[in-house]
C-alpha cells in the first residue's frame, strides 16, 4: 500500500489523498485549495498523476476543500466513478454548481473592470464542467460496500456535515481508514461520529490538533451581539458557509427566539441561494440529523429568504436593522462581499465570523486584525467592530 498526500498535508485545504492498493489507484477526496494566493495557485497546476489512471474517487463530504476540485479533474479527463453518501451527492450538486457560477462571475467582473493581472481572466471550471462531474457521483448507503477491483469501500457517518463520512478501504494489503472532517459530539445539528471497528492505517484530520475549542457559550455571544447591534440601529453580518454553518446559525437563532433571548420580531435574512437550497436538503434529510422533524422544519420559520440578485441588492442598500446570514463563510466571494463592503465601514454594524477562517482569506485577515481588505478591486476599511 502506498499513499500520496497531494493536498491538506501542509495546509488545511485541498484534501486529496491517492491510495495505491490492490493494483488500484483510489483518490480520497478531491478538494480545492483555499486561502493564501500561493495555495490557490495550486488549483491551476497540472494534477500530479495521470487522471485517466485513477480507478475511483471517494468523497468524505461535500465542503469545497474536499469536493471542489472534482469538476477540474473531470475537465482534465477523469472518467471513472465517484462514490459518496446520498446526502453528499445532493449537497455537491448545490455546492459545485455554485462554485462554478461564482468563478465564472468573478472572471467576467475581472475582465469587465480590468483588475485581473492576466490578459484574460478565466474560471478554473465552468457550470458545464460541474454538471459533468456531478453526473459521475454514485450514492453509497452507510453500511453498504462497493468494490474497486479487489478493494472494498464503505462509508461510516462521522458527524460534521450532512452526509459526512469516514472512508474505509479493505483489501489484501490491510485496512485503511480516512476520517475526512470529524464532527463534534455536541454538534448542534449532527449526531456524534460513529465508531470505527479497526484500521491498520489511519489518515485523520488535525485542523484542531494543536488547540482546543473554546468553552464559551457561543449562543449567548450571538444573542448579545444581535441584541446590542440591532438595539443601536445596526445590522449583524454573519459570513457563513452555506452548507452546515448557515443551518446551525438558523437553528441557534430559532432557539434564541423561542427562549426570548432575542426579540421574536428581529428580522433575519438568509441571503444565499445555495444556503436556501441546502436548508431544504437538510430538512429533506432530517433523519440524518439530531433534530426532530419539527425542529428541522422550523429552521426557516420567520426567515426572509433572499433569492434573487435584485433582492440582495435592495438588502445591501437597506439600513434597516437585522441579522444577515450570507455566503461565503471566509468572504472569498459571493453576495457577502457586497454586504461586507457596505457594512464594514459603519461602526453601528457588527461583522461576526462564526466559522473557521483559513489564513490568507478576507475572513482570515479580518479576524487576524486587518484594518482593510480588498473587495472588487478596491480597498474597504472596517470600523472597530467585527
Amino acid at each position: 500500500m502506498r499513499i500520496h498526500f497531494l493536498g491538506a498535508a501542509d495546509a488545511v485545504t485541498g484534501s486529496r489523498h491517492l491510495v495505491e492498493t490492490g493494483g488500484q489507484q483510489i483518490l480520497l477526496d478531491c478538494g480545492l485549495f483555499q486561502g493564501f494566493k500561493v495555495l490557490r495557485e495550486r488549483n491551476w497546476a497540472p494534477f500530479p498523476v495521470a487522471v485517466d489512471q485513477i480507478d475511483a474517487v471517494v468523497l468524505s463530504h461535500a465542503h469545497l476543500d474536499h469536493s471542489g476540485y472534482l469538476p477540474s479533474l473531470v475537465k482534465q479527463g477523469y472518467r471513472g466513478p465517484v462514490y459518496a453518501s446520498a446526502a453528499t451527492r445532493d449537497l455537491c450538486e448545490v455546492l459545485l454548481l455554485d462554485s462554478a457560477k461564482l468563478q465564472e462571475e468573478d472572471a467576467r467582473r475581472a475582465n469587465k473592470f480590468g483588475y485581473s493581472k492576466h490578459e484574460k481572466a478565466l474560471p478554473l471550471y465552468t457550470q458545464a464542467d460541474a454538471k459533468r462531474a456531478i453526473a459521475r457521483i454514485t450514492a453509497v448507503p452507510a453500511g453498504r460496500e462497493v468494490t474497486v477491483g479487489p478493494v472494498r469501500v464503505s462509508l461510516t457517518p462521522i458527524g460534521h456535515l450532512l452526509g459526512a463520512s469516514a472512508v474505509t478501504l479493505l483489501g489484501s494489503e490491510g485496512t485503511l481508514v480516512f476520517s475526512g472532517d470529524v464532527g463534534r459530539n455536541d454538534d448542534l445539528l449532527m449526531p456524534p461520529p460513529q465508531q470505527l471497528a479497526q484500521a491498520d492505517v489511519l489518515i485523520v484530520e488535525s485542523t484542531y490538533g494543536n488547540r482546543l475549542h473554546p468553552v464559551n457559550d457561543a449562543e449567548e455571544q450571538l444573542a448579545r451581539i444581535a441584541r446590542e447591534t440591532v438595539g443601536r440601529g445596526g445590522r449583524v453580518l454573519l459570513p457563513s458557509f452555506a452548507v452546515g454553518r448557515a443551518q446551525a446559525l438558523l437553528h441557534s437563532l430559532q432557539k434564541l427566539r423561542a427562549a426570548d433571548r432575542i426579540p421574536h420580531d428581529m428580522p433575519i435574512f438568509l441571503d444565499s441561494p445555495m444556503a436556501i437550497q441546502a436548508t431544504a436538503l437538510y430538512q429533506r434529510h432530517h433523519k440524518l440529523m439530531r433534530l426532530s422533524s419539527r425542529q428541522a422544519g422550523a429552521l426557516s420559520d420567520g426567515v426572509t429568504m433572499i433569492a434573487t440578485p435584485q433582492q440582495s441588492e435592495r438588502l445591501t442598500r437597506s439600513r434597516y436593522p437585522g441579522v444577515i446570514i450570507s455566503a461565503s463563510g471566509m468572504a472569498t466571494g459571493g453576495r457577502v462581499l457586497h454586504h461586507l463592503k457596505a457594512m464594514a465601514p459603519e461602526a453601528r454594524n457588527h461583522i461576526a465570523f462564526p466559522g473557521f477562517q483559513v489564513a490568507g482569506t478576507r475572513g482570515g485577515n479580518l479576524v487576524a486584525g486587518a484594518k482593510e481588505v480588498k473587495i472588487h478591486g478596491e480597498y474597504v476599511r472596517r470600523s472597530g467592530r467585527r
